[in-house]
C-alpha cells in the first residue's frame, strides 16, 4: 500500500455534528427561500429547438413517436423534457456546492418495485439514463415539479397538489436526517423492502402497494415468453409489432445484425463478473429485435435479445439500450467514464440498492449501450386518471421522496444537506413555490410543442393503438 493510500485511510473524517453545522452555515450564502424562485432566463433557449437537437442523435423514423408520447399531457411532456429542465435548473439559483449522484431524470414515474437477487421486492428509483454527479437540489426540484404536473393530469386540485409537495419534502427531510446518523455500512445495505413499507404505510396505501408487488411478481421472463413471442415453424420468435418491435437485418451503419450483436456481446461480457459470465454462458440466443421504449428515451437505439437455457421453460430476455451523454453534461463536469453505458451502470449501482444481476455495458461501432433484463419482477404505478386513487397522492409522494433521500444519502453527505434544509418549514415552502412555478412553465412549453405540431414544424406520429 503506497503512502498516498495510507494517508487516505488515516484522514480524519468530520463528525456528524460538524457536517450539520457546515450545511447550516451555507444558508447565509444560499438562502433557502431563494431555492423557490423560478424565473425564465431572458435568453432561455426555445424548448422545441432543444428537443430537435436531441432528435439529431436519434433514429429519425422514431422521433415522431417520441413527440406523440410527449404530447399526451403536460406531465408526459415533463417526463420527456429532462434536457429542457436541465438548462432551466442550471440557469437558476447557484447550487450550494453539496454534490450527490444525481438521478438526473427525477419524476414520479421513475420509481417502482423490482426484485433483488434474493427475490425480495424493493421500492426505489428505476431510471438512470441521465445520472451524473451534481447538485442535490436539482433532483428534488424536478421531483416536486413532477408532483404538481402529475397531480393536475390525474385530476388533483391545487390544495391536494400543494399537500403532496409538502408531504414529499417533509419525507425527504425526515429520512435524510435519519440516514445522517446511520453507520456507513448500515446505510450501504439499506433498502426499502416491501416488508418494511407494509409496516409503515397507512392501510389504504398498503393495499395499493400489495397490488403492485403482486403484479410485479408475475412479470417474469416466463411471462414475457407468452407476451412477446410466437411459435413459427416450431421455433420461438419475437413477435413483430411495427414500429414498436421490429426485426431488422442490418444496423443503421450497415453491419449485419448477427455480426453487430456478436461484437457487442464480446464487449458487454467484459463488464460482467465471472459468476455472471458463467450463468449467461448457459443460454443461447434465439432471436433479436429492435424495441421502442419509454417517453424521453424514444429514438435511442434499443434491442431485445431473446435467449433460452435448458428448454423452453428457461427463457431470458435482455434489453440492450443506448446510453447517450447526460443532459446535465452541458452544465456541470462531464462524466469521468468514457462509455456512457458504464456511466449509467455505475450510477445505478450507487443509487439502487439491488441492481439487476445482468447489469452491464458495452460498445458497438462507437455507440454506447447498457444491458439489463427486460422484465424481471418489475412494476409501478399506472399514471392513468381512471385507475389511480388521487387521494393517495400525498402518501405516494412521501414514498418517492424517501427513495430519493436514500439515494442521496448513499452518494452524498446527508448530514450537510440536512443541516442546510433544517427542521422548519422555510425550505418546504420554497419547494412548493418552485413546484407550481415550474409546472406552469411546463404547461407553456407543452403548448409550444402543440403549436409546433400544428404548424408542421415537428412531425408527430399517429396515436398509438
Amino acid at each position: 500500500m503506497d503512502n498516498q493510500t495510507i494517508s487516505y485511510f488515516k484522514s480524519k473524517a468530520k463528525t456528524i455534528e460538524e457536517r450539520f453545522a457546515e450545511g447550516k452555515a451555507l444558508r447565509d450564502k444560499f438562502p433557502r427561500k431563494k431555492q423557490g424562485e423560478y424565473k425564465p432566463d431572458p435568453n432561455r433557449a426555445d424548448p422545441i429547438t432543444i428537443l430537435e437537437e436531441q432528435g439529431k442523435t436519434r433514429l429519425t423514423e422514431l422521433v415522431p413517436i417520441r413527440y406523440a408520447r410527449m404530447l399526451t399531457s403536460p406531465f408526459a411532456f415533463l417526463r420527456g423534457s429532462a434536457a429542457i429542465m436541465a438548462a432551466d435548473l442550471a440557469a437558476g439559483p447557484k447550487p450550494t456546492g453539496i454534490n450527490v449522484q444525481l438521478c438526473g431524470d427525477m419524476h414520479l414515474a421513475n420509481f417502482g418495485v423490482f426484485a433483488s437477487a434474493e427475490r425480495n421486492m424493493i421500492f426505489g428509483i428505476n431510471d438512470f439514463d441521465e445520472t451524473l454527479p451534481g447538485p442535490w437540489e436539482w433532483d428534488i426540484k424536478r421531483l416536486v415539479a413532477s408532483i404538481v404536473a402529475a397531480g393536475v393530469f390525474l385530476g388533483a386540485n391545487k390544495d391536494l397538489c400543494k399537500e403532496s409537495v409538502f408531504a414529499g419534502v417533509a419525507s425527504y427531510k425526515k429520512h435524510l436526517r435519519d440516514y445522517s446518523y446511520m453507520g456507513h455500512m448500515e446505510l450501504a445495505y439499506s433498502t426499502m423492502t416491501e416488508k418494511e413499507l407494509l409496516k409503515k404505510l397507512p392501510p389504504v396505501v398498503q393495499k395499493g402497494l400489495k397490488k403492485i408487488t403482486d403484479k410485479a411478481r408475475e412479470r417474469t421472463n416466463f411471462q414475457v415468453l407468452s407476451k412477446l413471442t410466437d411459435i413459427i415453424d416450431n421455433k420461438y420468435r419475437l413477435r413483430d409489432d411495427a414500429p414498436f418491435i421490429v426485426h431488422e437485418t442490418h444496423t443503421k451503419s450497415g453491419r449485419p445484425i448477427d455480426e453487430a450483436l456478436g461484437l457487442f456481446l464480446e464487449s458487454y461480457m467484459l463488464s460482467l463478473s465471472d459468476n455472471r459470465k458463467e450463468l449467461l454462458k448457459h443460454y443461447r440466443i434465439i432471436d433479436v429485435a429492435r424495441k421502442v421504449v419509454g417517453v424521453g428515451s424514444v429514438g435511442t437505439r434499443c434491442w431485445v435479445v431473446f435467449l433460452l437455457g435448458n428448454n423452453s421453460q428457461d427463457p431470458l430476455f435482455l434489453q440492450i439500450k443506448e446510453a447517450q451523454s447526460s443532459v446535465f453534461e452541458n452544465f456541470i463536469p462531464k462524466s469521468t467514464y468514457q462509455n456512457h453505458g458504464q456511466r449509467v451502470v455505475a450510477g445505478q449501482r450507487l443509487l439502487q440498492a439491488a441492481p439487476d444481476i445482468f447489469l452491464g455495458w458495452g460498445e458497438q461501432d462507437g455507440i454506447h449501450f447498457y444491458v439489463r433484463q427486460l422484465r424481471d419482477m418489475k412494476g409501478g404505478v399506472e399514471f392513468d386518471p381512471d385507475k389511480v386513487n388521487i387521494e393517495n397522492m400525498p402518501e405516494y409522494s412521501k414514498l418517492c421522496a424517501w427513495a430519493l433521500a436514500l439515494a442521496h444519502a448513499k452518494s452524498g453527505d446527508a448530514a450537510m444537506i440536512s443541516g442546510y434544509i433544517g427542521k422548519g418549514d422555510e425550505y418546504d415552502e420554497a419547494m412548493v413555490e418552485f413546484a407550481f412555478a415550474y409546472a406552469d412553465q411546463t404547461e407553456k412549453d407543452y403548448q409550444a410543442m402543440q403549436a409546433a405540431a400544428a404548424s408542421g414544424r415537428i412531425k408527430v406520429a399517429n396515436a398509438e393503438s
